[in-house]
């Protein structure tokens, strides 16, 4: 704000404590009304452009501005009629048809915005031309119409190579049409153009990273990097390329680098710890998990990660104190049920795994192995009824999987239910033979049986 925009701004603010009323010419009140505006002072704002109008009842300007502001305010029938009345006085102010295409965004009618800002581009002149293609891909954006929208996103580019929102929105937009290799030529073609844009070859190595070419990525990303070397975006990803081609230590060198430029991020320090553990270096990727959780206590990744490395190193009672802890920020997440039943089967907390197991395929993990992971443990608890239940329910599902054909053909002879599991054993040999011998340490009695050898008699 200048010197004169001040003076301008405090002179109102003594007008309104003393009650006196002082002139002021539009573009002073222009100033007034958007400090407020941009402040959210709403009531300040009104009160400044209903005084400005009656001081300059002709002004446009100040009427447009009265537009914007009551847009703004949600108070579209106001709006429009006020921006009718403005376009029955000079209809080819293109100011008019950006309004109306916010009145008709904010209504959704997105297609009604798109011809409000066509208008309002054939009457635009140059320089006020690049909003309105940013606008239009805006709306193009909103329909998924992402081809249309990189060509308005585009003509900004050519309006002004370095408006990087545009830039952006079209790599946004390739990348929702899943067209990685059409976005690398876009932007090797920018960056002929505009060959010093960090932001251009950060985004051409995220777009390399993308199609797991990670020798180009990392090259995309080193030229950001000498181009600014406080790029700690281009740092991160370039860490993220050479974990992919399994370079760790450079891998960790890059992600030490964005912690030397910005405060650290918990982000920072689980990529870190995992590639400690990765060169097998556990005590400091112990280190780093837990400074991860410490910045970021409601990051359940860190959570699950300590609890794995925990297990690796056998301390169950530690991987059940943090899975725990993933599930108390993430109750729904199966991935951490799971865990925590694996975690409480070898705990001999049976119990409580098999509870794991129910709210995990209740939640939609229906996997065939969570199925014969929750009906194994049922058999091994003495449950029988039970695990019939859960083989019965996943059968339908999976239809003549041999390993629950087998699983129920040993739990049908645990419960005396001969017949049936004849049925079941014989289809499950005829599926897959070579399985028996899996069959066999799950349920050794079942193949001491003399039905049972007969049948398999007749495999030989």
């Amino acid at each position: 704000m200048s010197e004169d925009e001040r003076l301008a701004l405090r002179k109102f603010e003594s007008m309104l404590q003393s009650n006196k009323v002082y002139f002021f010419d539009s573009e002073e009140f222009e100033e007034i009304v958007y400090h407020y505006m941009d402040l959210g002072k709403l009531n300040l704002a009104n009160k400044a452009i209903d005084l400005s109008l009656s001081q300059h009842p002709t002004s446009l300007s100040l009427k447009l501005i009265k537009v914007e502001l009551l847009i703004f305010q949600n108070k579209h029938k106001l709006a429009s009629k006020l921006l009718n009345h403005i376009a029955s006085i000079n209809p080819l102010i293109h100011e008019i048809y950006i309004h109306k295409a916010a009145i008709a965004s904010k209504s959704d009618d997105h297609d009604e915005a798109i011809i409000q800002l066509s208008i309002a581009l054939d009457l635009a002149d140059d320089d006020d031309q690049v909003d309105v293609y940013a606008l239009l891909g805006m709306e193009y954006l909103f329909v998924e119409k992402f081809k249309k929208a990189i060509e308005n996103f585009d003509m900004c580019l050519y309006l002004d190579i370095e408006d990087y929102a545009a830039l952006y929105n079209i790599i946004y937009c390739f990348d929702m049409l899943d067209e990685h290799k059409e976005a690398i030529e876009y932007l090797n073609e920018y960056i002929d153009k505009n060959p010093y844009s960090e932001i251009a070859w950060h985004q051409l190595g995220r777009q390399y990273l993308n199609l797991k070419k990670y020798k180009d990525a990392i090259r995309a990303f080193d030229y950001a990097i000498l181009i600014d070397e406080q790029f700690i975006g281009a740092y991160l990803e370039k860490g993220k390329a050479l974990e992919a081609e399994k370079k760790y230590e450079e891998a960790i060198a890059n992600y030490m680098k964005t912690l030397q430029l910005d405060d650290p991020t918990a982000f920072t320090y689980l990529q870190i710890g995992d590639c400690y553990k990765k060169i097998k270096n556990k005590q400091l990727s112990l280190d780093y998990f837990h400074k991860a959780i410490e910045e970021d206590p409601l990051l359940d990744k860190a959570w699950l990660m300590l609890t794995d490395l925990y297990l690796e190193l056998d301390e169950n009672e530690k991987a059940l104190i943090y899975i725990n802890q993933a599930l108390d920020v993430e109750s729904t997440n199966t991935d951490y049920l799971n865990r925590y039943a694996e975690i409480s089967i070898r705990l001999n907390l049976f119990e409580e795994a098999v509870v794991a197991f129910r709210q995990s395929i209740d939640l939609g993990d229906d996997r065939l192995v969570i199925f014969l992971a929750l009906a194994d443990l049922l058999h091994y608890i003495g449950e029988y009824n039970d695990a019939k239940t859960v083989l019965l329910q996943a059968y339908k599902k999976y239809k003549n999987s041999f390993e629950i054909e087998y699983r129920l053909a040993g739990i049908h002879f645990l419960l005396h239910e001969d017949q049936q599991a004849m049925t079941f054993i014989e289809k499950a040999m005829q599926a897959n033979y070579n399985y028996k011998k899996t069959a066999e340490d799950i349920f050794p009695e079942m193949f001491l049986r003399t039905d049972v050898l007969k049948l398999i008699a007749k495999f030989m």
